[in-house]
């Protein structure tokens, strides 16, 4: 009888069979060990000199976004935003590059002040993000957007060699009489 005979193959999988249920385990383990609590993503070590010199140059790029938006400068705004930009706004609307230069071109946003300051910038490989404190006065077609708002903005650098901004948020730092 050929039925009585056992299958090779089946005999195979039951031996391993005890190490086959541990492959999923091993295989998560090993995905998540690089981000268990308080590990965060791997932070790129720099030399100093080179961190220093790559600091100094998102420095300026901060200074050039800042100048970009008081002066209504499209053309450099359109410079330092890479082609998939997306922001989060502080009323938490999405905004594209192509947006975000039309309401720069439009004079939606009118900014008369803005200070900065608390300016941390930490690297991760390519990628650069920027928190700061944003002192603003200016209007925009609402009124009045003047206030403190904390945000963070993310560089990457392409191909090329060039930091780009790929993305942005604001949120307004609310008085405390607004809560009571």
């Amino acid at each position: 009888m050929q039925g009585a005979r056992s299958n090779p193959s089946i005999s195979i999988i039951r031996r391993l069979m005890p190490v086959l249920t541990l492959v999923p385990v091993l295989m998560l383990s090993v995905c998540v060990h690089p981000l268990q609590a308080g590990s965060g993503p791997p932070r790129a070590e720099l030399p100093r000199g080179q961190k220093h010199e790559i600091r100094h140059e998102i420095d300026h790029l901060e200074d050039a976004w800042r100048d970009a938006l008081l002066k209504q400068d499209i053309s450099a705004m359109d410079a330092l935003l890479a082609d998939d930009y997306m922001a989060i706004t502080a009323r938490g609307t999405l905004q594209t590059k192509d947006q975000a230069l039309a309401n720069l071109r439009s004079g939606r946003i009118h900014l008369t002040t803005l200070d900065i300051s608390d300016r941390r910038v930490r690297f991760y490989g390519t990628t650069a993000v920027v928190t700061s404190l944003a002192e603003v006065q200016g209007t925009n077609v609402d009124g009045d957007i003047s206030g403190s708002f904390r945000y963070t903005r993310v560089y990457v650098r392409n191909v090329r060699g060039d930091w780009k901004i790929v993305t942005f948020e604001a949120s307004k730092i609310r008085d405390s009489n607004e809560h009571k």
